[in-house]
């Protein structure tokens, strides 16, 4: 199963698979307008792939058939704020 990755031109690590290089008719109009212009970083076959960078391969392949896409975006940041409250036992108020 080819499949084509782009990175958003407008959102840090934040990836768009599709399963045609320029297809992305079936990606929701709102979500290419936040993704932005897509690049292209690479067209991949996952079909006997163990593993896929940060990506579930599975849960990819998965979307892919049911959706036509897969949007992998980065993992929440921590907030440092609350984080060094918590070192410093202060309270969050």
């Amino acid at each position: 199963m080819l499949t084509a990755v782009y990175k958003s031109s407008k959102k840090i690590d934040t990836y768009l698979y599709v399963e045609r290089k320029d297809d992305f008719s079936k990606v929701p109009e709102a979500l290419m307008t936040t993704f932005g212009k897509p690049i292209l970083v690479m067209i991949i076959n996952i079909r006997d792939r163990k593993a896929l960078g940060v990506a579930d391969v599975e849960k990819v392949r998965e979307q892919l058939a049911d959706k036509g896409f897969y949007l992998q975006i980065p993992p929440p940041t921590d907030n440092l704020l609350d984080q060094l409250r918590k070192e410093n036992g202060a309270n969050n108020q």
